[in-house]
C-alpha cells in the first residue's frame, strides 16, 4: 500500500487527554511511528510542571514551537500548534481560538510560523521587525474574532542579495542569525540565499586540485568583499582572513542551515560560475582562461568549453555538499555587471550549459537561480538574442530567474516573460544600505505584482523577492512584499493604518496621520538613481549633486509623530521611527544650508561664508547626537562586531579596516566610494564632518587671501584624510546615548521652527 502520512499528537486541557493522528503513508510505519509518538507526548507531559500542557500536531512543527517561545518567553504553552495539509500544493495557515489558546494550523513550521506572526500583527497588535519589535501580549490572549485562512499563492518566496552580506551581515554571530532566521520564518521566506562560510568550500576545492594553503589564503578577499568573489567581481581585496575565520564560519552556516531547513526553508546555496583562482587555472596548462574587469577589479573565468569547467563545477557542488548538506538550489551568477568575453549566441549558451552541467554532475536533483541583473536595458550587451541564448541552454524546470528590480525597471515585460523559465517578480529597493527614508521606486508599486500575475507574460511567475543590499530602515517595505505572497494586492491607505497599529501596540491618530503624511509624501515618489543621498554624505565639492526630498513634509510627519509620544515614547519601534524620520528632515535641510554657503562662496562675502559653513556643521553635530540615541545607527557597532572575530590585535586591525573601507572607500576603482555611505552617529563626526571641515577651510582660506580656489588640490588632501582614516583604530559608542524624543524635539524648534502650528 501507498499512502501518505503525517502524525499527530495533541494534549487537550482540561480533560487530560492525549489524541495522536495520523495519515497513512505506509501502514506499518505509521503505526509504529504512532505509538512512539505517542509515547513522546506522553513524557513531554509527564515532565511539564502541573497545569501546563505542551501541544504540538506534528514532530516536524516542534521546532516552530521553540521559535513561538523565543518571541513571547513563558507564553509558548498558549499557543496550540498543528498540522494541516497543503492546499494543492501550496502553503496554508489557519487561525482560531480555542478557549483562553490560540490554536496555529500550517501544512509546515513556515506556515505555522507566518500565522503566528499574522496574529501578532492582526490580533495581538505586536510587531517583529528588522528595525525595533514591540511585543507585548496581556494578560489573557486576545482572541481571534473570526476563523482566518490563507493560502499563498507564492511557491518562491526569496530573500537576500549577495551584497547584504556585505553591508548588513558581515560581522553576525549566531545569536544575531538567530532572530533573523525567526524574523525570516515569520515572514514566510522559503528561499534564502545561505553563503556564509562559502570560503570553507574554496578551501576543499583548492586543497583538492593541489593548490597551498598559501594560494588559497591569497584568492580569499576580506569579509565584506567575500560576497563580490562569489560573484566573480574580485580577488584577494581586503584579505587575508583571520586565521580560524573560515572554521569559525563553516560552524556558523552549519547552524544557520540546520535551523532554516528545520523550520521548512530550502537554502539557496552558491553554484559555480566558472570564476575560478589564478593560481588553480594555472596548474592546468592550455586551460582556456578568459581575464574579467569589474570595477578597476580584474579575476579570472574559465571558458565554458574548457573539459576543466565541468570538473571544477562538480568538485565545487561535491565540496559545499560534503561541508553542508543541500536542498538542490544553486545561485550562480557569472556576469552580474561584468561584459562576457564574447557576444556570440553559441558561446553565451555554452555558459548556461556549461554552468547548468556542473550542477547537476554533482546533483541531479539541481535547480539553477540567476539573478537578471546583468539584463537591464542600461548594458547594451544583453540584447534579446544574448539573453535567449544564454538561458535557453537550460532546461525550462532547471532555471529559476530572479527579476531583481521590478518597482523600477521589470524586465519580464522587455524579455518576453523570460522565455518560457519560470520567474520570480523582486525588488531591491535599497542600494549599499544606505540610510534613506524611501525606496528606489514608489510604495505603490509593490501593488503591481497583482497585475503581473495575470498578463499572459506572467504565466511562469513562481512568486516574490526582496532582494535590497541591505536592511536598511524601512520595516514598511518588507511588511508588505512578503504579507502580498499571501494577498492579492491591498488597498495601500488602510493597509497603512493597520501597520501602525501593530507596530506601535496600538491605535494613535497622531501616528496615524504622520505616515498618511509619509505614505502621499516620501513613500508616494522613488529617490531615484543616486539612491537619496543628501548633502551631508555627498563628496565635497562646488556643485555636488544631491537628493532632494519634500523637507515639509517630512517636518509635518516628524511633528504628528512627536505628539504620540506620550502614549507611544516607550515602544522601541516608535523611537526607531522617530528618529529616522528626524534624520531624513535633518539631513535634508542640511541641503539648504550648503546652497547658502556656495552663495556666499561665490559672492566672495568671506563672512557670510564663514557663518553659513559653521552653521552646515553644526548641523552634522546635531545630526550625530540624534542618532547617538539609537542603538541601529551607530558606527561603534559596527566596528566592534568587526574586531571580536579577530584573535589578536593585527587580526582586529585588519577586520576594523575592512569594515571601515567598505562603507566609505570601498576598493580602488574610481566609482564606488561612498556607493555603501550611512548617516550613522560617529560616521558623521569622524568621517563625513571632517571631509567637509577640510573642504570649507580651504575654501574659506581662499576667500580670506583673495586667491582662486584649488578644488583639485583639496580633492586630493581629502583623499589622504579618507585612506587614513581607513586605518585609524579610534573608538566610537557602541551603546545609545541620550532620549531620542527630547533630542527630536530641540533639533525641530532649533532648525525648523513652529509658527502658529505650521513649520517655517
Amino acid at each position: 500500500m501507498s499512502h501518505t502520512a503525517d502524525y499527530l499528537i495533541d494534549y487537550h486541557q482540561p480533560d487530560n487527554r492525549i489524541v495522536v493522528g495520523f495519515q497513512y503513508r505506509q501502514w506499518w510505519y505509521s503505526c509504529h511511528a504512532g505509538v512512539v509518538l505517542f509515547l513522546l507526548g506522553f513524557v513531554l507531559h509527564a515532565e511539564e510542571p502541573q497545569g501546563k500542557g505542551i501541544e504540538i500536531g506534528n514532530t516536524k512543527l516542534v521546532p516552530v514551537q521553540s521559535l513561538i517561545e523565543r518571541i513571547v518567553p513563558g507564553r509558548g504553552q498558549e499557543f496550540v500548534v498543528e498540522a494541516i495539509p497543503a492546499a494543492e500544493g501550496r502553503g496554508v495557515f489557519e487561525l482560531e481560538s480555542r478557549g483562553a489558546k490560540v490554536a496555529v494550523r500550517g501544512d509546515s513550521p513556515l506556515s505555522v510560523a507566518v500565522g503566528f506572526n499574522w496574529y501578532l500583527k492582526y490580533c495581538a497588535n505586536s510587531h517583529v521587525s528588522l528595525n525595533g519589535r514591540q511585543v507585548n501580549l496581556p494578560r489573557v490572549l486576545p482572541p481571534v474574532p473570526v476563523k482566518v485562512s490563507m493560502t499563498s499563492w507564492a511557491v518562491s518566496r526569496y530573500f537576500l542579495n549577495y551584497c547584504t552580506f556585505s553591508y548588513s551581515m558581515p560581522w553576525w554571530d549566531w545569536k544575531q542569525w538567530e532572530k533573523f532566521i525567526d524574523w525570516m520564518a515569520l515572514n514566510g521566506i522559503n528561499q534564502p540565499l545561505a553563503i556564509t562560510g562559502q570560503e570553507a568550500v574554496w578551501q576543499a576545492v583548492g586543497r583538492r586540485f593541489s593548490m597551498s594553503d598559501a594560494e588559497i589564503a591569497a584568492f580569499l578577499a576580506g569579509p565584506p568583499y567575500l560576497p563580490f568573489s562569489w560573484m566573480g567581481c574580485l580577488d584577494s581585496h581586503g584579505g587575508p582572513l583571520p586565521r580560524e575565520w573560515i572554521s569559525q564560519r563553516t560552524e556558523l552556516q552549519k547552524k544557520i542551515l540546520a535551523r532554516e531547513r528545520e523550520l521548512g526553508m530550502t537554502p539557496v546555496l552558491q553554484g559555480f560560475t566558472g570564476h575560478a583562482p589564478k593560481a588553480l587555472l594555472d596548474k592546468f596548462s592550455g586551460a582556456q582562461v578568459q581575464r574579467i574587469e569589474w570595477q578597476g577589479f580584474h579575476t579570472w573565468m574559465l571558458a565554458p568549453t574548457d573539459p576543466l569547467f565541468q570538473k571544477l563545477g562538480r568538485a565545487f557542488i561535491e565540496e559545499e555538499t560534503r561541508l553542508f548538506g543541500t536542498d538542490h538550489l544553486y545561485d550562480a551568477d557569472s556576469f552580474i555587471e561584468m561584459e562576457p568575453p564574447s557576444g556570440d549566441l553559441k558561446y553565451l549558451a555554452g555558459v548556461g550549459r556549461a554552468i547548468y552541467d556542473g550542477m547537476v554532475q554533482a546533483d541531479p536533483r539541481a535547480v539553477w537561480l540567476l539573478q537578471s541583473w546583468p539584463f537591464h536595458p542600461a548594458r547594451p550587451f544583453w540584447t534579446q538574442e544574448r539573453v535567449k541564448a544564454l538561458l535557453g541552454g537550460v532546461p525550462d524546470d532547471r532555471l529559476l530567474v530572479l527579476d531583481l528590480h521590478c518597482d523600477v525597471t521589470p524586465l519580464w515585460k522587455r524579455r518576453e516573460g523570460f522565455f518560457g523559465k519560470p520567474w520570480v517578480w523582486s525588488v531591491i529597493y535599497n542600494f549599499g544600505n544606505n540610510t534613506i527614508l524611501g525606496a528606489s521606486g514608489p510604495l505603490e508599486r509593490f501593488n503591481d505584482l497583482a497585475a503581473a500575475r495575470k498578463d499572459p507574460l506572467g504565466k511562469n511567475l513562481r512568486g516574490v523577492g526582496l532582494m535590497m543590499e541591505g536592511f536598511d530602515h524601512n520595516p514598511i517595505f518588507s511588511e508588505l512584499l512578503f504579507e502580498l505572497a499571501w494577498r492579492d494586492g491591498v488597498e495601500l491607505q488602510s493597509w497603512t493604518k493597520e501597520f501602525v497599529r501593530f507596530r506601535y501596540g496600538k491605535e494613535n491618530a497622531d501616528a496615524q496621520n504622520a505616515w498618511e503624511t509619509l505614505r502621499t509624501g516620501v513613500y508616494a515618489r522613488g529617490v531615484g538613481s543616486n539612491g537619496g543621498r543628501t548633502i551631508v554624505t555627498q563628496s565635497p565639492a562646488i556643485g555636488s549633486g544631491y537628493h532632494t526630498y519634500p523637507e515639509a513634509a517630512l517636518v509635518a510627519a516628524c511633528r504628528q509623530l512627536l505628539r504620540a509620544q506620550a502614549e507611544l515614547g516607550g515602544t522601541p519601534t516608535y523611537r526607531h521611527d522617530l528618529v529616522n524620520i528626524a534624520r531624513q528632515a535633518l539631513s535634508t535641510h542640511a541641503g539648504g544650508l550648503y546652497a547658502k554657503a556656495m552663495a556666499a562662496f561665490q559672492a566672495k562675502d568671506a563672512a557670510g561664508f564663514r557663518q553659513a559653513s559653521a552653521d552646515f556643521l553644526q548641523l552634522i553635530r546635531d545630526l550625530d547626537e540624534l542618532l547617538a540615541t539609537n542603538e541601529e545607527f551607530l558606527l561603534g557597532s559596527w566596528l566592534e562586531d568587526a574586531k571580536r572575530w579577530g584573535a589578536t590585535d593585527a587580526e582586529r586591525a585588519k577586520l576594523e579596516w575592512n569594515a571601515r573601507n567598505i562603507i566609505t572607500r570601498w576598493g580602488p576603482g574610481p566609482a564606488l566610494p561612498d556607493y555603501a555611505w550611512k548617516e550613522w552617529s560617529g560616521l558623521l563626526t569622524g568621517y563625513y564632518g571632517k571631509r567637509w571641515g577640510i573642504f570649507f577651510q580651504r575654501q574659506q582660506e581662499a576667500l580670506d587671501a583673495g586667491k582662486p580656489f584649488d578644488q583639485g588640490g583639496c580633492r586630493v588632501e581629502i583623499a589622504r584624510f579618507e585612506e587614513s582614516w581607513c586605518g585609524q583604530r579610534e573608538r566610537y559608542p557602541s551603546k545609545p546615548q541620550g532620549d531620542s524624543v527630547i533630542v527630536v524635539t530641540r533639533l525641530l524648534e532649533k532648525y525648523m521652527p513652529a509658527q502658529n502650528g505650521v513649520s517655517k
